[in-house]
């Protein structure tokens, strides 16, 4: 933010930024631009677009709505361009240069029920302009400093990077369509050589077991697997096995290249489950399910790359994105089912 220049709009000018293409908001006399981050909003652009051209100040601590978390306002200070005035100024006049656009006051002001923000945003943690697991692995900060940290979530319009080899950053990108394209042809592959001595009947039967088995690894897979944070040592390799796995995704949770999971790392948690199949069922049984297995994850994958940047298209997929990006923004410790809640509620982790 260092020698930003803002300028000043009348609240005229500001209100005929309100469309997709220009969607302009004002904040405590403060005008921002979030016409590139709309797509990217947790709860999602229509409600940007509702309130574009508008005075936000009071919606953004209303609890009946939604009361924003202290790492919004903190994505919300790298849009800024402006600030309010009187009908009289001209948008063309040019105010200051600002080195913090969130001065101490102003934080206090945005959010006051939060004293420890200033303190909060200042802590450094890791410089998100260089490779993030090299700063992860020579970190000398604690456990605890590190999961309070990425469990405040930060916003980038691009993708950060992980690693300074290309090779070991491009294994750790996945466009969602990759997903379909890879394990497709592996559940084909599974379906015919179950029909070898099953028939399509049974084969049926089998493939959705195969799905609802999936569903439960779903639950278990992200809440002790990808949140064993009670159990994590507190070493740095160990933060940045954490942080490489699961913890960048909480970090920078709209990063779309970074929301399915990479091949690599789908395939070695697979293929246990798939050993673990062949030893407790008939090979043509196991084959059947794993098929659904696979089905299920798909869904699963790209369920979760559609909650974070699309548009639900239905009732159940509204519901899971309200309810999932609850989990990244609000409480990480319960909310682990992505396609559904069914888990959450066997187990007591449901948020609400």
């Amino acid at each position: 933010m260092p020698g930003r220049i803002l300028f000043r709009y009348t609240r005229e000018e500001v209100s005929k930024n309100n469309t997709q293409r220009k969607l302009w908001v004002i904040h405590n006399n403060k005008v921002y631009d979030l016409t590139e981050f709309a797509l990217d909003h947790p709860g999602g652009a229509e409600i940007l677009l509702e309130w574009g051209g508008r005075d936000v100040t009071t919606i953004m601590t209303d609890p009946s709505l939604h009361e924003h978390t202290k790492s919004a306002y903190e994505m919300l200070a790298d849009s800024c361009i402006g600030e309010v005035v009187d009908n009289t100024v001209s948008s063309t006049t040019q105010t200051k240069n600002v080195d913090n656009i969130f001065d101490e006051r102003t934080i206090d002001k945005f959010h006051p029920e939060t004293t420890d923000i200033k303190s909060d945003l200042d802590e450094k943690f890791l410089n998100l302009n260089k490779p993030l697991f090299v700063q992860m692995f020579n970190c000398n900060f604690s456990k605890e400093f590190y999961l309070k940290q990425i469990h405040q979530p930060r916003h980038l319009p691009y993708s950060a990077r992980l690693f300074a080899s290309p090779m070991l950053e491009l294994l750790t990108k996945t466009p969602w369509y990759a997903i379909p394209i890879l394990w497709i042809p592996a559940i084909t592959y599974y379906l015919y050589m179950a029909s070898g001595s099953l028939g399509s009947r049974t084969i049926f039967v089998l493939f959705l077991i195969g799905i609802g088995i999936w569903t439960l690894l779903e639950y278990t897979l992200h809440r002790f697997l990808f949140h064993i944070d009670a159990l994590l040592p507190d070493h740095p390799y160990a933060l940045s096995v954490h942080f490489a796995l699961h913890g960048i995704h909480h970090y920078l949770p709209m990063d779309r290249l970074r929301l399915v999971m990479p091949p690599i790392l789908g395939a070695s948690i697979a293929y246990p489950i798939i050993q673990l199949g062949y030893t407790i069922f008939p090979e043509h049984t196991a084959r059947a399910m794993i098929a659904g297995a696979m089905f299920g994850y798909v869904c699963y994958d790209l369920t979760h790359y559609h909650l974070h940047h699309a548009r639900p298209f239905s009732q159940h997929l509204r519901e899971m994105k309200t309810y999932h990006l609850a989990h990244h923004y609000k409480n990480y410790e319960l909310g682990y089912g992505i396609t559904s809640k069914f888990w959450d509620s066997v187990f007591g982790t449901v948020l609400s």
